[in-house]
């Protein structure tokens, strides 16, 4: 559950230290501490809901009485103009925490809804959707937790949760074949080698040297095919570079195992949400 991570509460202080800076003088003028008022979240286009918990806790964090009535829940498919969650409590700390809550779940929500796209348009449940380590630094957590709420799957979270050799690795040892024999040699044997390829000499080069997955970089539907081929099950293989949600059906449709997107979380769609104010 997203709300057992540790570092959220940290991540949510961060917030609001930075958006209410010395205090929110505004709401303080204007409404006395005992003002009590409702206020409900509405969703403004089909989205798929991420990061409700995070949106609660961070008027929690600001102070005690929000009350919470949910209508949704995390990875359902909300309706444009969907009422999402009615909040009834002190009006102070409702305004003083919109904005941040509102940031957290457009940006979670904007995630999940992409990656529904993308699972979707491969209709398949064998081959998975993978997103990236281009998430927004500090917030993995909650980008790699939107994507699985979307339905898709996630790649490393950390260097140190995987082995994938990529080109700068191969130029930096000399060959494929060299890199692979060192990991093999100093990396824990529990781990999985995982080698980016960018061309069929190097499918045969990284099979050849016992890679467990094979990366195929940017390349086309063609190579693709006769990539699959020359495995033959043998590694398991992963599709990355440049696949958008024009080609991602094609490109599923080789015989790959994943297919791994960067656009999941590094250049996602916010998805539009507004907080209204009904008054007490």
């Amino acid at each position: 559950m997203i709300d057992q991570y540790p570092f959220l509460k940290r991540i949510i202080q961060f917030a609001l230290e930075e958006d209410l800076g010395e205090g929110d003088v505004t709401t303080d003028a204007v409404i006395g501490p005992e003002t009590i008022g409702k206020a409900t979240l509405l969703a403004r286009e089909e989205l798929v809901l991420a990061g409700l918990t995070v949106f609660k806790q961070v008027f929690m964090e600001i102070g005690q009485g929000v009350q919470f009535e949910d209508f949704y829940k995390d990875g359902d498919l909300v309706p444009a103009g969907g009422k999402v969650c009615l909040l009834k409590g002190p009006m102070t700390i409702i305004l003083k925490g919109e904005r941040s809550a509102l940031n957290f779940l457009q940006r979670m929500s904007g995630i999940a809804t992409l990656t529904r796209r993308y699972v979707d348009k491969v209709g398949s449940s064998k081959l998975k959707v993978l997103d990236t380590r281009k998430t927004v630094p500090g917030f993995r957590w909650l980008d790699k937790y939107a994507v699985r709420t979307g339905g898709g799957s996630n790649h490393r979270f950390c260097l140190s949760d995987g082995i994938l050799i990529k080109d700068n690795h191969i130029a930096a040892a000399g060959s494929i074949t060299t890199a692979i024999r060192l990991t093999r040699k100093n990396a824990p044997h529990t781990l999985k080698v995982e080698v980016e390829v960018e061309d069929l000499a190097g499918v045969e080069e990284a099979l050849k040297a016992g890679a467990d997955i094979i990366m195929l970089d940017n390349m086309d539907l063609k190579q693709m095919r006769k990539a699959v081929k020359m495995v033959n099950g043998k590694a398991l293989i992963e599709a990355s570079g440049g696949i958008n949600l024009d080609t991602i059906k094609d490109v599923a449709k080789t015989g790959i195992d994943f297919i791994s997107v960067g656009a999941l979380t590094h250049s996602p769609k916010a998805a539009d949400f507004s907080l209204e104010i009904a008054g007490a």
